[in-house]
Protein backbone atom coordinates (compact mmCIF):
# COMPACT_ATOMS: atom_id res chain seq x y z
CA UNK A 1 0.00 0.00 0.00
CA UNK A 2 1.33 3.69 -0.71
CA UNK A 3 0.14 6.62 0.03
CA UNK A 4 1.46 10.16 -1.14
CA UNK A 5 1.27 13.25 2.15
CA UNK A 6 1.26 17.16 1.24
CA UNK A 7 4.56 18.60 3.16
CA UNK A 8 4.66 21.43 5.80
CA UNK A 9 4.55 24.19 3.17
CA UNK A 10 6.53 26.49 5.07
CA UNK A 11 9.56 24.13 5.79
CA UNK A 12 9.54 22.43 2.28
CA UNK A 13 8.78 25.30 0.14
CA UNK A 14 11.10 28.56 1.00
CA UNK A 15 11.85 28.78 -2.26
CA UNK A 16 13.86 26.58 -3.62
CA UNK A 17 14.25 27.21 -7.62
CA UNK A 18 12.62 26.26 -10.02
CA UNK A 19 11.06 22.13 -10.53
CA UNK A 20 11.77 19.26 -12.61
CA UNK A 21 9.26 17.95 -15.13
CA UNK A 22 6.53 20.55 -16.18
CA UNK A 23 5.23 21.67 -13.18
CA UNK A 24 6.09 25.24 -12.10
CA UNK A 25 8.06 26.36 -9.01
CA UNK A 26 4.09 27.47 -8.22
CA UNK A 27 2.79 24.45 -8.47
CA UNK A 28 5.60 22.24 -6.96
CA UNK A 29 5.38 24.25 -3.46
CA UNK A 30 1.71 23.63 -2.83
CA UNK A 31 -0.24 24.76 -5.93
CA UNK A 32 -1.79 27.20 -3.38
CA UNK A 33 -5.18 28.55 -4.63
CA UNK A 34 -6.27 31.69 -2.29
CA UNK A 35 -9.71 31.77 -3.53
CA UNK A 36 -12.33 31.10 -0.95
CA UNK A 37 -11.72 31.03 3.04
CA UNK A 38 -10.73 28.82 5.30
CA UNK A 39 -6.94 27.84 4.32
CA UNK A 40 -5.34 27.06 1.10
CA UNK A 41 -5.62 23.92 -1.44
CA UNK A 42 -2.51 22.73 -2.21
CA UNK A 43 -1.10 20.17 -4.55
CA UNK A 44 0.27 17.35 -1.40
CA UNK A 45 3.95 16.98 -0.97
CA UNK A 46 3.83 13.25 0.78
CA UNK A 47 1.75 10.22 0.37
CA UNK A 48 0.53 8.82 3.42
CA UNK A 49 -1.27 6.05 5.29
CA UNK A 50 -4.76 6.63 6.68
CA UNK A 51 -4.76 6.89 10.77
CA UNK A 52 -1.80 9.29 10.95
CA UNK A 53 -5.09 11.37 10.29
CA UNK A 54 -5.67 11.94 13.60
CA UNK A 55 -2.50 14.13 14.09
CA UNK A 56 -4.18 17.80 14.49
CA UNK A 57 -1.44 18.96 11.95
CA UNK A 58 -3.13 16.36 8.91
CA UNK A 59 -5.49 17.16 6.50
CA UNK A 60 -6.58 14.45 4.00
CA UNK A 61 -8.83 13.71 0.94
CA UNK A 62 -11.97 11.55 2.21
CA UNK A 63 -11.59 9.45 -0.57
CA UNK A 64 -8.44 7.95 -2.80
CA UNK A 65 -8.22 10.27 -6.04
CA UNK A 66 -6.28 7.72 -8.07
CA UNK A 67 -4.49 11.36 -9.92
CA UNK A 68 -1.30 9.02 -10.75
CA UNK A 69 -2.87 5.99 -12.05
CA UNK A 70 -6.33 6.97 -13.25
CA UNK A 71 -6.84 9.78 -13.87
CA UNK A 72 -3.40 12.12 -14.13
CA UNK A 73 -5.00 12.97 -17.65
CA UNK A 74 -7.10 15.67 -15.81
CA UNK A 75 -4.31 17.20 -14.95
CA UNK A 76 -2.77 19.04 -11.70
CA UNK A 77 -5.41 22.08 -10.98
CA UNK A 78 -8.22 19.18 -11.06
CA UNK A 79 -6.03 16.84 -8.62
CA UNK A 80 -5.39 20.10 -6.27
CA UNK A 81 -8.96 21.10 -5.84
CA UNK A 82 -9.38 17.88 -4.22
CA UNK A 83 -7.69 18.31 -1.85
CA UNK A 84 -8.82 20.01 1.65
CA UNK A 85 -8.41 23.21 2.57
CA UNK A 86 -5.13 23.93 5.29
CA UNK A 87 -3.12 26.40 7.18
CA UNK A 88 0.75 27.39 6.81
CA UNK A 89 1.96 23.83 8.76
CA UNK A 90 -0.37 21.66 8.64
CA UNK A 91 0.24 18.66 5.89
CA UNK A 92 -1.77 17.87 2.72
CA UNK A 93 -2.63 13.82 2.57
CA UNK A 94 -4.13 11.54 -0.06
CA UNK A 95 -3.76 7.87 -0.02
CA UNK A 96 -3.93 5.54 -2.71
CA UNK A 97 -2.55 2.35 -2.61
CA UNK A 98 -2.10 1.12 -6.32
CA UNK A 99 0.51 4.04 -6.82
CA UNK A 100 2.54 1.65 -5.33
CA UNK A 101 2.22 -1.09 -8.20
CA UNK A 102 1.73 1.30 -11.38
CA UNK A 103 4.87 2.11 -13.37
CA UNK A 104 3.92 5.61 -14.35
CA UNK A 105 3.51 7.04 -10.74
CA UNK A 106 7.22 7.32 -9.68
CA UNK A 107 7.82 9.70 -12.63
CA UNK A 108 4.71 11.68 -12.29
CA UNK A 109 4.82 12.41 -8.85
CA UNK A 110 8.40 13.59 -8.89
CA UNK A 111 7.43 15.71 -11.15
CA UNK A 112 4.81 17.38 -9.33
CA UNK A 113 7.53 17.87 -6.34
CA UNK A 114 10.43 15.81 -6.08
CA UNK A 115 10.77 16.28 -2.44
CA UNK A 116 7.83 13.79 -2.09
CA UNK A 117 7.83 11.64 1.04
CA UNK A 118 6.34 8.37 0.68
CA UNK A 119 5.52 6.15 3.07
CA UNK A 120 4.49 2.21 1.90
CA UNK A 121 2.61 -0.30 3.96
CA UNK A 122 3.84 -3.82 3.43
CA UNK A 123 3.02 -7.11 5.10
CA UNK A 124 3.90 -10.66 4.66
CA UNK A 125 3.49 -11.42 0.89
CA UNK A 126 1.39 -14.68 1.20
CA UNK A 127 -0.96 -13.50 3.95
CA UNK A 128 -1.50 -10.30 1.19
CA UNK A 129 -2.40 -12.37 -1.40
CA UNK A 130 -4.55 -14.36 0.70
CA UNK A 131 -6.47 -11.25 1.81
CA UNK A 132 -6.28 -9.80 -1.78
CA UNK A 133 -8.29 -12.85 -3.10
CA UNK A 134 -10.63 -12.64 0.15
CA UNK A 135 -11.93 -9.21 -0.88
CA UNK A 136 -12.47 -10.03 -4.31
CA UNK A 137 -14.21 -13.41 -3.31
CA UNK A 138 -16.69 -11.52 -0.96
CA UNK A 139 -17.51 -9.31 -4.37
CA UNK A 140 -17.60 -12.31 -6.63
CA UNK A 141 -18.41 -15.56 -5.06
CA UNK A 142 -17.89 -17.43 -8.44
CA UNK A 143 -14.57 -16.68 -8.96
CA UNK A 144 -11.81 -19.88 -9.02
CA UNK A 145 -10.34 -20.90 -6.00
CA UNK A 146 -7.16 -19.03 -4.94
CA UNK A 147 -5.17 -22.40 -5.84
CA UNK A 148 -5.99 -22.21 -9.01
CA UNK A 149 -5.08 -18.64 -9.64
CA UNK A 150 -2.01 -18.47 -7.68
CA UNK A 151 0.07 -21.08 -10.06
CA UNK A 152 0.09 -22.03 -13.99
CA UNK A 153 0.88 -25.61 -12.82
CA UNK A 154 0.14 -26.22 -9.29
CA UNK A 155 2.01 -29.98 -9.84
CA UNK A 156 5.24 -28.65 -10.51
CA UNK A 157 4.87 -25.57 -8.18
CA UNK A 158 5.07 -22.80 -10.74
CA UNK A 159 3.47 -19.67 -9.17
CA UNK A 160 1.49 -17.36 -11.67
CA UNK A 161 3.68 -14.15 -10.75
CA UNK A 162 1.35 -12.47 -13.77
CA UNK A 163 -2.12 -12.71 -11.29
CA UNK A 164 -1.69 -9.34 -9.45
CA UNK A 165 -2.30 -10.93 -6.04
CA UNK A 166 0.53 -12.42 -6.00
CA UNK A 167 2.67 -9.71 -8.50
CA UNK A 168 1.65 -7.20 -5.96
CA UNK A 169 3.86 -8.88 -3.04
CA UNK A 170 6.74 -9.16 -5.25
CA UNK A 171 8.08 -5.49 -3.50
CA UNK A 172 11.74 -5.53 -4.67
CA UNK A 173 10.41 -5.36 -7.92
CA UNK A 174 8.48 -2.42 -7.64
CA UNK A 175 10.43 -0.47 -5.20
CA UNK A 176 13.70 -0.62 -7.88
CA UNK A 177 10.78 1.65 -10.19
CA UNK A 178 10.50 3.99 -7.69
CA UNK A 179 13.96 4.35 -6.00
CA UNK A 180 14.95 5.36 -10.14
CA UNK A 181 13.48 8.82 -8.72
CA UNK A 182 13.34 9.22 -5.00
CA UNK A 183 16.01 8.03 -2.65
CA UNK A 184 15.20 5.73 0.29
CA UNK A 185 15.74 8.65 2.82
CA UNK A 186 12.15 9.71 1.33
CA UNK A 187 10.42 6.20 1.63
CA UNK A 188 8.92 5.13 5.15
CA UNK A 189 8.24 1.64 5.56
CA UNK A 190 5.21 0.77 7.64
CA UNK A 191 4.92 -3.14 8.89
CA UNK A 192 1.39 -4.00 8.40
CA UNK A 193 1.61 -6.52 11.07
CA UNK A 194 3.27 -4.66 13.47
CA UNK A 195 0.77 -1.66 12.41
CA UNK A 196 -1.78 -4.53 14.04
CA UNK A 197 -0.34 -4.94 16.76
CA UNK A 198 1.28 -1.76 17.93
CA UNK A 199 -0.26 0.72 15.88
CA UNK A 200 0.95 3.32 18.07
CA UNK A 201 4.43 2.74 17.48
CA UNK A 202 4.32 2.30 14.00
CA UNK A 203 2.46 5.77 14.21
CA UNK A 204 5.30 7.03 15.75
CA UNK A 205 7.65 6.47 13.45
CA UNK A 206 5.14 7.78 10.94
CA UNK A 207 4.85 11.17 12.76
CA UNK A 208 9.05 11.22 13.16
CA UNK A 209 9.26 10.60 9.28
CA UNK A 210 7.27 13.18 8.65
CA UNK A 211 8.76 15.78 11.22
CA UNK A 212 5.72 16.13 13.29
CA UNK A 213 5.33 16.02 17.05
CA UNK A 214 4.29 12.55 18.73
CA UNK A 215 0.64 13.12 19.18
CA UNK A 216 -1.25 10.40 17.89
CA UNK A 217 -0.18 7.74 20.73
CA UNK A 218 -1.50 4.59 22.61
CA UNK A 219 -4.63 6.71 24.01
CA UNK A 220 -5.98 7.50 20.40
CA UNK A 221 -6.63 3.30 19.69
CA UNK A 222 -8.36 0.32 21.16
CA UNK A 223 -8.55 -3.04 19.68
CA UNK A 224 -11.39 -4.29 18.10
CA UNK A 225 -11.85 -8.37 18.93
CA UNK A 226 -14.78 -8.59 16.03
CA UNK A 227 -12.59 -7.53 13.35
CA UNK A 228 -9.18 -7.97 15.02
CA UNK A 229 -7.99 -4.93 13.73
CA UNK A 230 -7.15 -1.80 15.84
CA UNK A 231 -9.53 1.15 15.93
CA UNK A 232 -8.86 4.98 15.93
CA UNK A 233 -11.17 6.08 19.17
CA UNK A 234 -12.19 9.57 17.52
CA UNK A 235 -10.47 10.29 13.87
CA UNK A 236 -12.06 13.78 14.30
CA UNK A 237 -13.82 15.97 16.17
CA UNK A 238 -17.86 14.50 16.13
CA UNK A 239 -16.95 11.57 14.01
CA UNK A 240 -17.47 7.92 15.12
CA UNK A 241 -14.20 5.58 15.92
CA UNK A 242 -12.74 4.49 12.48
CA UNK A 243 -10.27 0.65 12.37
CA UNK A 244 -7.52 0.12 10.27
CA UNK A 245 -8.68 -2.04 7.19
CA UNK A 246 -11.99 -0.98 7.22
CA UNK A 247 -12.70 -3.41 4.77
CA UNK A 248 -10.34 -6.11 6.04
CA UNK A 249 -11.72 -8.82 8.89
CA UNK A 250 -12.90 -11.42 7.15
CA UNK A 251 -11.56 -14.79 7.48
CA UNK A 252 -9.53 -16.38 5.25
CA UNK A 253 -10.26 -19.49 3.07
CA UNK A 254 -8.76 -22.25 4.31
CA UNK A 255 -6.20 -22.50 1.95
CA UNK A 256 -3.86 -26.15 1.30
CA UNK A 257 -0.62 -25.81 3.93
CA UNK A 258 1.76 -27.12 1.01
CA UNK A 259 0.39 -24.26 -1.54
CA UNK A 260 1.17 -21.75 1.80
CA UNK A 261 4.77 -23.20 1.47
CA UNK A 262 5.19 -23.23 -1.89
CA UNK A 263 3.99 -19.36 -2.09
CA UNK A 264 6.81 -19.18 0.84
CA UNK A 265 9.25 -20.71 -1.34
CA UNK A 266 8.46 -18.01 -3.72
CA UNK A 267 8.88 -14.96 -2.35
CA UNK A 268 11.72 -15.75 -0.51
CA UNK A 269 14.14 -14.68 -2.70
CA UNK A 270 12.33 -11.14 -3.46
CA UNK A 271 11.75 -10.91 0.01
CA UNK A 272 15.44 -11.27 0.89
CA UNK A 273 15.98 -8.97 -1.99
CA UNK A 274 13.32 -6.40 -0.13
CA UNK A 275 15.61 -6.59 3.17
CA UNK A 276 18.98 -5.65 1.08
CA UNK A 277 17.27 -2.95 -0.58
CA UNK A 278 15.67 -1.39 2.75
CA UNK A 279 17.91 -2.20 5.66
CA UNK A 280 14.78 -3.61 7.12
CA UNK A 281 13.59 -7.00 8.35
CA UNK A 282 9.83 -7.81 8.70
CA UNK A 283 10.18 -11.19 9.93
CA UNK A 284 8.24 -12.88 7.04
CA UNK A 285 9.85 -16.36 7.57
CA UNK A 286 8.55 -16.49 10.95
CA UNK A 287 4.60 -16.15 9.61
CA UNK A 288 3.60 -19.14 7.18
CA UNK A 289 0.21 -19.32 8.88
CA UNK A 290 -2.42 -16.78 7.58
CA UNK A 291 -5.74 -15.77 9.29
CA UNK A 292 -7.75 -12.65 8.55
CA UNK A 293 -7.08 -9.37 6.62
Amino acid sequence: MLAVTGGVYQRLCGGSGTGSGSVGEAERCGGVSRTGTGGQQRLPQAIIIGAIRAHPAVRAVGVEPHFFDRNYEKGLEWYRELMPRTWDGQITMEKTPSYFVTREAPRRIFSMAKETKLIVVVRNPVTRAISDYTQTLAKKPDIPTFEVLAFKNRSLGLVDASWSAIRIGIYALHLENWLQFFPLSQIHFVSGERLIIDPAGEMGKVQDFLGLQRLVSDKHFYFNKTKGFPCLRKAEEGSPPRCLGKSKGRTHPSIDTDVIHRLHKFYRPFNLMFHQMTGEDFDWEQDEHPGMG
